[in-house]
């Protein structure tokens, strides 16, 4: 008996108000604001059904929305802080049976990655999939998968503020609760810095861009890791340690 697919959605988490780079969302990569480019290399991978933005109904994400309506891309606005709030809100809205969550830090995500993930996720009975709880993609690759049903039912628990704001650390925290599992890349690539939270990081993926119309193909993880060899000093300046850096803090503080 063959089943129907089931619904998915990429639910990309963005907003002006970062306190390290502020407004980098809207930051030119080449001639388009990184938030386009990122979702212009979601819409490549030939799994993923429909893409939403969550922001924030904060004034100071009111530049971003105009973008977004200039480019005719659905967007859903809710609580600044409250992230899991503003996430079920989008699926309020749209029902998928599990969505995937990217942040809009992340604009050079891989098609590929999404792709292969998603056949994972659609073949294991579980909860969550991130290919982050014990990294070994590249910072800025991150990729988390939902089941809808598991962030309902987190959103129902007595939580902290902690995890209401970084939405799926109450899922990953709960392993005797939720069905979570890694998904691990064949070579240890974590030590990597794609993500854009400093200047350093924006000037990388800038030279990345570049680099990347000059090409007739799309851009894969491979090309960019042989883009960083031959062009050693091009990579991110940034230390690799600020890897999740607001959750680092965090856990640190909690010990």
């Amino acid at each position: 008996m063959k089943f129907p697919p089931k619904k998915n959605l990429v639910i990309v988490q963005a907003r002006m108000s970062s306190t390290r780079l502020p407004g980098k969302v809207l930051e030119l990569l080449g001639e388009i604001p990184l938030i386009e480019y990122q979702l212009q290399r979601i819409t490549k991978a030939k799994k993923v059904q429909k893409i939403v933005v969550a922001t924030s109904d904060n004034d100071s994400d009111n530049p971003l929305v105009n973008h977004l309506e200039s480019i005719s891309q659905l967007y859903v606005r809710g609580s600044l802080n409250d992230v899991l709030s503003r996430y079920i809100k989008v699926i309020d809205n749209y029902n998928p049976d599990y969505f995937i969550r990217i942040t809009g830090d992340c604009p050079l995500v891989m098609p590929e990655i999404l792709d292969s993930m998603i056949l994972e996720f659609e073949k294991l009975n579980i909860d969550y999939l991130s290919n982050a709880l014990e990294p070994t993609f590249p910072d800025g690759l991150d990729v988390e998968i939902v089941r809808t049903s598991a962030l309902r039912e987190l959103s129902t628990m007595v939580i902290s503020s902690t995890e209401r704001e970084h939405v799926t650390l109450g899922i990953y925290s709960r392993p005797e609760k939720f069905s979570i599992m890694n998904y691990r890349h064949s070579a240890d690539l974590s030590a990597e810095r794609w993500t854009v939270d400093y200047p350093a990081d924006l000037e990388f993926v800038r030279n990345v861009v570049a680099f990347e119309n000059t090409q007739t193909e799309l851009l894969t993880m491979t090309k960019v890791v042989t883009f960083i060899k031959e062009n050693p000093e091009c990579r991110n300046a940034s230390p690799g340690e600020l890897r999740n850096e607001a959750l680092r803090d965090w856990r640190f503080n909690s010990e």
